[in-house]
Order: structure tokens, then C-alpha cells, then sequence
């Protein structure tokens, strides 16, 4: 938990880090989103990250942690944001997000009587960059050793094109349940559906 006297935790020592003190950051930039927002007291704490992370190429970055007024006045923009309200202008009215361009919907009611949830049917992102999904060493290895059989390099991209459209399917499962996370139980439906 967060006091108010400081601006965040260290992600690795759990240490408290102020407001307006040095801190580190990943130079990945999937480690500074704002949903991840790994912030580390020293180069030490960022490097225990590392051997979880993976990066290919990585480096710590030094970087001044907000005011508290800063981040009190950013808090307040997040929270306007989330519950969709106009600052002053708006005088308090909801305002209504933007449709996802020419996304498909589809509609489902959640329980007797309840709230209808919007799922988008498609994807409303870009679509993934086509690598490989498989490690193509362990796949190799394990036909070798239960068949005894060599593989082809092309197996491994139409098993990955095969992975993205099951993955495809268990994450419309999961959004038809009004959930944001995939679970071992939307690819078990996959194969209960067939």
C-alpha cells in the first residue's frame, strides 16, 4: 500500500520512493506504460528485474519522481478520465467514449435482468507482428524424441498461425464473459465446442 507520503514502492525491494527524488527506470519501453510502471530506487533493484524481464538490450534510466502536487493533479486527471466526467466545462455530465472504429459488436446480457455488455467481436487493436510462437527448439526436440522424426522450419509458422487463431477464439470467450483476463478454462472450451 502507497502512503501519501510517498509517490510509489520500488518494484523490486519494495522500498518507498518520495516525490521529487531520483529514481530508475527501465529504457524498455513495455516497463514504463502506465498500466506496467516499473520504478526502481537504484540501478541494483533494476537490475533484478532483468532475468525475468528478458530484455535483448537494456539499460537503466535515471528520472525525478513528480511533486506530490504533480501527481495529485495527475491522480485527479486519471480519475476524470476513468469515470468519464468533463472537468468544468461539462459540469459534471458523463461524457461518452468514442466508438472503436468499424469493430463488430456483439451483445450479451450479463445474468436475469442485468446490464447489457458491449463485446467487441474483432479485435480493435493492429494486428500482431507474425513471429514465431513456439520454441522451435523444445517442438524439434520433442518430436525427435517421441517420434523420431525430424521437423521442418515451416511447421513452426502454421503452428503459430494455429496458436493466434485459438488464442483469438479464447479471448472472445473470455470478453463474452465480461472478463479482461484469458484463463485456462476459454482454450478447455475450445475444444469442448468442437
Amino acid at each position: 500500500m502507497v502512503e501519501a507520503s510517498e509517490w510509489r514502492r520500488c518494484s523490486s525491494c519494495k522500498k518507498p520512493i518520495g516525490f521529487a527524488v531520483t529514481y530508475f527506470e527501465c529504457s524498455v519501453s513495455t516497463c514504463t506504460r502506465k498500466r506496467t510502471g516499473y520504478a526502481f530506487c537504484s540501478v541494483d533493484c533494476w537490475e533484478i528485474h532483468l532475468p525475468m524481464m528478458r530484455h535483448r538490450e537494456a539499460w537503466a534510466v535515471e528520472a525525478t519522481s513528480p511533486t506530490r502536487e504533480a501527481w495529485a493533479q495527475e491522480l485527479a486527471q486519471d480519475d476524470g478520465a476513468r469515470t468519464g466526467t468533463a472537468s468544468s466545462s461539462g459540469a459534471g455530465k458523463p461524457v461518452a467514449a468514442p466508438a472503436p472504429a468499424a469493430a463488430p459488436v456483439v451483445r450479451r446480457s450479463d445474468g436475469e435482468g442485468g446490464r447489457r455488455i458491449a463485446v467487441p467481436s474483432a479485435p480493435a487493436t493492429p494486428p500482431a507482428p507474425r513471429e514465431v510462437l513456439v520454441i522451435a527448439s523444445r517442438l524439434k526436440e520433442y518430436i525427435r524424441q517421441r517420434y523420431g522424426m525430424n521437423t521442418s522450419d515451416g511447421v513452426l509458422e502454421d503452428l503459430s498461425d494455429h496458436l493466434r487463431r485459438l488464442c483469438d477464439r479464447a479471448v472472445l470467450h473470455a470478453r463474452e464473459d465480461g472478463r479482461k483476463t484469458v484463463l485456462d478454462r476459454d482454450f478447455a472450451f475450445l475444444s469442448e465446442s468442437k
